[in-house]
Parts: structure tokens; C-alpha cells; sequence
């Protein structure tokens, strides 16, 4: 009898692995033909990056530390607002295969009910990765410069991965609970917009209202934008690391069975 229940459960957690994966590479494969989100994932940070070091750059540099410039100081507010914004694909991914009656067929299937979030969340973070990069590279034809040792570099990419995971499980709850496309669109917006903006990733704290700057200075966003741009600029990370940390693992814990649960009630409904 124990022997039959140690197959049972090796055998589901063998589905959970087999389904996640083929999930993945469809979610993936969607990502790497749609011709609009490449250029999305390519033009859309560039843009950001070229224009707020232009329109800003000579205002805000002067009230920066000696040594410090505008570019160097954007670079990490510029990435996790990219990250942030670009989890809407999670939620408009989801939404689409919830009306557009593909769980139907997918019901019909032997696979794990977690298996179509995973695929989606984890394309997410492929999506988010060239996103990066393609940053980088376009920072360090403009002149972006780090002091970031290997180590610290390798610690960017978890804090990075981490953060982008949680928020792509947060967006897995706005596209089962949107109606519709549009609806994930604007409630995205609701969501993301004042969390990038309302946070260090293009200002210092510093000048803010005492009500902005107590906001600003104690949400998610901000601990992980001073995290990596302390790493990327060898600076003092302070409580940023660990709290840039907590915070991903907090929004996961709640996120990722609330998003399952919410998923599973929508697709029997469905």
C-alpha cells in the first residue's frame, strides 16, 4: 500500500514537471514568433532608457552624488520598471487563453492544473531576461559604467529573477480576475504605474513630500531598484538586499496558491 502511494505521488509530480514544461515552450515558442512583443521586448526599453537620460538627465545629475551620473543612477530604475511593466504579458496571456476557450480543451487533458500559469510566468522571465540585456547593452553604448564585481553581477541576476517571478505571479491574478484584454491593460496600469514612479527609480527620495517619500521609501519596488543599483554602482546595499528579497518572497507566498485557486474556480467555470 505504501509502495503504490510512493508511486502515485512520484508519478503526479512527474506530470506536474512533463506538463509545466511543454506549457513553457508553447508560452515560449508564442513569444519568440510574435513578431510585435520581439520588437516590444527589444525598442520599448531603449526608448525608455534614451529618452528619460535626455529629458532628465541635466536636471536631476546636479542634485546626485559627486561622481555619479544620471545614466549610472537610471540604469537600475530603468530595468525593474521594464520588468514590472512587462509582466502585463503574463496577464494578457492568461486572459486570452481563458476566453478564447483553450482551457476547454486543456480540461479535457490528464495535466496539472498549475501547468498553463507556469508556462506563462516562467516565458515571462525569458521575455524579462532579453529585456535586460538588450538594456545593458544599449546603457553601455551610451555610456552606462559599473564598478560590479562577478559576484555582484550574479547577485543582480537573482534579486532580477526573484522580483520578476513574484510580479509575474501577481500578474497571473489580474489576468484570471480581467474580464478582458483591455481590462488587464488598465488595471496593469493602476497596479504598476504608481510603484515604478512613486519610488527611487528616477529621483532621490530625498525631495519628495514626507507622505510620497514615506511611500516611496517602503514598497517593493524601491527595495530592489536600491538593491541593484547599490551592486551595480559598488555601493552600500544596507537593508535593500534583504528586504528587496522579503518582499519578492511575500508577494510569492500569497500570489502563486491565490492565483492556482482563482485559476482552477475560472477554467471549471469557463
Amino acid at each position: 500500500m505504501a509502495a503504490a502511494l510512493e508511486f502515485q505521488h512520484k508519478s503526479k509530480l512527474l506530470s506536474f514537471f512533463t506538463d509545466s514544461w511543454i506549457m513553457i515552450k508553447r508560452s515560449s515558442t508564442h513569444i519568440l514568433r510574435n513578431t510585435d512583443q520581439l520588437l516590444g521586448t527589444f525598442f520599448q526599453p531603449i526608448m525608455f532608457l534614451v529618452l528619460f537620460s535626455a529629458v532628465f538627465g541635466g536636471a536631476i545629475s546636479r542634485s546626485l552624488p559627486p561622481g555619479v551620473s544620471y545614466l549610472n543612477f537610471l540604469m537600475a530604475g530603468i530595468i525593474v520598471q521594464t520588468v514590472a511593466f512587462g509582466s502585463t504579458t503574463t496577464a494578457i496571456a492568461i486572459c486570452n487563453d481563458l476566453q478564447k476557450g483553450l482551457i476547454d480543451r486543456f480540461r479535457s487533458l490528464p495535466m496539472s492544473k498549475m501547468a498553463v500559469l507556469n508556462g506563462h510566468v516562467v516565458s515571462d522571465l525569458l521575455r524579462n531576461s532579453i529585456s535586460t540585456v538588450v538594456m545593458l547593452v544599449a546603457g553601455l553604448a551610451m555610456g552606462f559604467r559599473s564598478s560590479a564585481s562577478l559576484i555582484d553581477w550574479l547577485t543582480i541576476a537573482g534579486i532580477l529573477l526573484l522580483f520578476t517571478l513574484a510580479f509575474s505571479w501577481l500578474a497571473a491574478i489580474v489576468g484570471v480576475v480581467a474580464k478582458s484584454v483591455e481590462a488587464v491593460q488598465w488595471l496593469s496600469f493602476v497596479i504598476v504605474f504608481p510603484l515604478t514612479f512613486a519610488s527611487s527609480a528616477f529621483v532621490q527620495t530625498e525631495g519628495m513630500n514626507s507622505y510620497l517619500r514615506a511611500f516611496a521609501e517602503n514598497q517593493p519596488i524601491t527595495q530592489v531598484i536600491e538593491a541593484v543599483r547599490a551592486l551595480m554602482l559598488d555601493k552600500p546595499i544596507g537593508n535593500h538586499g534583504w528586504l528587496a528579497v522579503a518582499w519578492s518572497l511575500l508577494i510569492l507566498i500569497i500570489a502563486v496558491p491565490l492565483a492556482t485557486r482563482m485559476f482552477a474556480k475560472k477554467a471549471s467555470q469557463a
